[in-house]
């Protein structure tokens, strides 16, 4: 019974792309019952964030037939009819384990040693094995890859410097302004990661705090945690006349803040600039209001320049946990039972060499 992995991340496609295959938290019991009836595999577990859309199976029979039935099924499920093959990797047995655990430990992340991806997976995992889309294969697996994600972070230095998409966004932030004393911040959706992002903020010196949320409850909440002010969602625009940074990561299927939204309240700015950060995929914010004067619009694409610093400060430390890395899998493997079922495990392949 092999554990494979098919997927898309930022390392093989854009945000454009990305967003395209990204699934809303509500269809996927829907989806992780589709992949198991439909025979391609027993075992799922789907995780799906801004960066990464990743499917793990286990199957009874042979892995690469298992990923090509997933890539069949993405495609068809997605609605994605244009050529895919450089948009998306796999990996098989050995390989797909490694992934697995580099994903939790954040070693494949945009920024290097994040700790967002780590409550991401057992998310994703819990709900697979709420919905009872998990077995003895992802269940040891996933249990595996979150105790080597612990054991890395307290053992080596791969969480030096900025350690998630917030603290990037910040720090951009602190670019365009210098220092962030005195400016004015929104944040566009009361989750995890608006949150972070909030609190980055405030310890960075920001004078105060909006919040927006389509649900005002969780708005007045969280502006109340962090001694800011909650807005009502109708109110987006006009409460953008005070701001000077905004950074939005809802689950919104379309565009919160357009051109047509944005073009008066600029007007009426008169020349101060604005600074957006969308972390969201799919994307909050309309591309085109980047063509607007004083708008400086970044997405989820445009921190990894910034991540790339934070990689090469970590770069000695990478080589060291992936030796961790093999040594677990390895342990994993010899622990299981023999192989049954499709005859004899395929060779893997994996990110670098490899694609569905």
């Amino acid at each position: 019974m092999p554990v494979v992995v098919l997927g898309i991340s930022y390392r093989t496609s854009p945000v454009t792309v990305r967003e395209r295959f990204a699934f809303k938290d509500a269809e996927l019991p829907a989806v992780l019952e589709k992949i198991r009836a439909s025979g391609v595999a027993q075992e799922a577990v789907v995780l799906s964030t801004c960066n990464r859309v990743e499917i793990y199976a286990a199957t009874d029979g042979d892995g690469l037939a298992a990923i090509a039935g997933l890539k069949k099924f993405l495609l068809t499920d997605r609605q994605f009819t244009e050529p895919a093959d450089e948009y998306l990797f796999s990996a098989s047995d050995a390989k797909s384990l490694e992934h697995l655990f580099k994903v939790a430990a954040g070693l494949d992340s945009m920024v290097l040693g994040e700790t967002e991806i780590l409550g991401q997976l057992k998310q994703a995992y819990d709900l697979a094995l709420q919905h009872k889309a998990t077995g003895g294969r992802l269940n040891k697996a996933f249990q595996k890859a979150f105790n080597v994600a612990k054991l890395l972070r307290t053992e080596t230095g791969i969480q030096r410097g900025a350690t998630s998409v917030a603290a990037v966004a910040v720090e951009l932030a602190e670019k365009i302004f210098t220092n962030l004393n005195h400016r004015q911040v929104m944040v566009i959706g009361a989750g995890d990661t608006s949150e972070k992002a909030a609190r980055a903020l405030l310890s960075r010196g920001a004078h105060s705090l909006i919040v927006a949320n389509r649900s005002h409850d969780r708005a007045e909440a969280l502006a109340k945690e962090l001694n800011g002010r909650a807005v009502h969602f109708d109110l987006l625009a006009e409460s953008l006349l005070a701001v000077d940074i905004v950074i939005s990561s809802t689950s919104a299927p379309h565009f919160v803040l357009d051109r047509a939204k944005l073009e008066p309240v600029m007007k009426r700015r008169k020349g101060r600039p604005l600074l957006l950060v969308d972390i969201a995929v799919p994307r909050d914010i309309e591309p085109e209001v980047n063509f607007l004067n004083d708008v400086y619009l970044y997405n989820i694409d445009d921190l990894q320049a910034i991540a790339a610093d934070y990689l090469k400060q970590r770069q000695d430390e990478i080589a060291r946990c992936e030796a961790i890395i093999r040594e677990k899998v390895a342990e994993l493997l010899a622990a299981r039972p023999p192989h049954s079922g499709g005859g004899a495990p395929r060779p893997a392949f994996g990110h670098e060499s490899g694609r569905a």
